[in-house]
């Protein structure tokens, strides 16, 4: 008996409801991309490994797909190295090229080969799939898509005003309100470091506080002890703890906090001058909102963090996230420029929309108007039909074969057509044919010469 198939862990297979729902999410998140300036660009869906290794530390590196090399890939490795079994030196000579792991590296990559081509500022933007070979759980693949936005070519603060609404566009688009969009500067938690006099030990204390919201102040405070932080040093972190008021009003603390801080002075008045902007020109429907504690890719960023998170009715993790980095070519040489970006969660926004119902109630309709098949020449009478009906823009078919007429209407039903159309002996004669409205149970007649009719019926 013949194996049953199956796909590698950690992969899907979408049925046609889910890619027209996933298509949606795409095409709104990309007309805003465009509608914002930015430019599509596509890369490889594999790089040569030196591309990519060593590039996300060594758990990144694990987690990257490599790709054997093409025919006998053991005929250079030589006995004792293959007897060795040192795997990251056998890696090396039997794996050249590797799966992307995520698409900000490629974008490094081809900046600095595209540089001379490239007009700077330089907006782009990149829907493509990513993988890595991580323990699937639920909502973590190890193929999905990563749908991203960079600007880089300038370190001005515009960008990240343009963001932020950029995120309020798109979720406002896709009727999704509340989204919160959170900010943070890492100039900021250098400067808190900085006073507190733990600059040696910046990761540790970031990492600990953010995990203020899981594990609370307690646990935070037990956690920056554990981690080397002094009494004295944690007690010059509890003010950030009981922050309140508006954004302004928490940058106000923030100033004072870090006033003897040069680059978490910066910081703050870098975050100020983007939240005082937003609030003066407003937003549509997202909230942004300073959150101190957020550290996202604190080695990897250096201005501002992004992370939004889905409406408080619906527990789920970010739906998206981003920042500024100031040298993000210097992995291959162009030292000095400047780039900020944001990426969209498409997994889980798929899942919130899903959850709270928002997606239109027509998006699974793939099929508006099927033709029953009667017979030979009723079939043909009804292709023409249909064709018409696809120049004008319908999705209008014809079932295939003269079958039973109750298949045929469940087939009807099943793919959530609106309206039947009837064409038999007695249509053929009288050159008609009858439309019935699948939803109402009405039927009428329209005359073969007047099928605009019809279609204007469908506006």
């Amino acid at each position: 008996m013949a194996k049953k198939p199956s796909i590698p862990k950690g992969t899907r297979d979408f049925t046609p409801s889910e890619v027209i729902k996933r298509n949606y999410i795409f095409d709104i998140v990309k007309k805003h991309f465009q509608t914002f300036g930015f430019q599509p660009i596509e890369t490889p869906s594999f790089e040569n490994s030196d591309t990519l290794m060593g590039k996300y530390g060594d758990e990144g590196d694990r987690l990257i797909f490599k790709i054997l090399n093409s025919g006998d890939y053991l005929s250079k490795v030589d006995e004792a190295l293959y007897s060795s079994k040192d795997s990251n030196s056998l890696t090396s000579k039997i794996s050249e090229k590797a799966l992307r792991y995520d698409l900000t590296v490629p974008f490094a990559r081809y900046v600095v080969m595209h540089q001379n081509e490239i007009d700077f500022p330089f907006k782009r933007y990149q829907i493509q799939p990513v993988w890595r070979a991580d323990r699937p759980q639920k909502g973590r693949f190890r193929e999905f898509y990563q749908c991203d936005a960079d600007v880089v070519g300038s370190d001005s603060l515009l960008q990240e005003i343009e963001f932020v609404q950029l995120y309020d566009a798109v979720f406002t688009d896709l009727k999704l309100d509340g989204v919160n969009i959170k900010m943070n500067n890492r100039k900021i938690l250098s400067g808190i470091a900085e006073v507190i006099g733990a600059q040696d030990l910046l990761i540790d204390f970031t990492v600990a506080l953010d995990k203020l919201d899981k594990i609370g102040e307690d646990g935070v405070k037990k956690e920056m002890a554990e981690r080397g932080l002094t009494a004295e040093a944690i007690a010059k972190v509890e003010p950030l703890f009981s922050l309140s008021g508006s954004n302004l009003e928490q940058l106000e603390s923030l100033k004072e906090l870090l006033k003897d801080s040069e680059t978490g002075s910066k910081g703050v008045e870098e975050l100020t001058f983007i939240v005082r902007t937003i609030e003066e020109m407003g937003l549509q429907s997202a909230k942004l909102s300073i959150d101190v504690t957020l550290a996202r890719g604190l080695n990897y960023y250096t201005g501002a963090i992004f992370e939004v998170g889905a409406p408080e009715e619906v527990k789920m993790g970010s739906i998206g996230g981003g920042g500024r980095y100031d040298d993000l070519t210097g992995i291959f040489g162009l030292k000095n420029v400047s780039g900020v970006g944001i990426s969209f969660g498409l997994d889980r926004i798929y899942l919130v929309l899903e959850e709270l119902n928002l997606f239109p109630e027509a998006i699974d309709q793939s099929l508006q108007v099927l033709c029953v098949n009667f017979g030979e020449k009723e079939s043909i009478a009804a292709l023409k039909l249909v064709n018409e009906l696809r120049k004008a823009g319908i999705k209008a078919d014809v079932y295939p074969s003269s079958t039973k007429m109750q298949k045929q209407m469940k087939y009807a039903n099943n793919r959530n057509v609106s309206y039947v159309v009837l064409i038999g002996e007695q249509e053929l004669e009288s050159n008609s044919f009858v439309v019935k409205n699948m939803t109402e149970g009405s039927q009428k007649e329209y005359s073969l010469h007047t099928v605009a009719d019809f279609v204007a019926s469908l506006s």
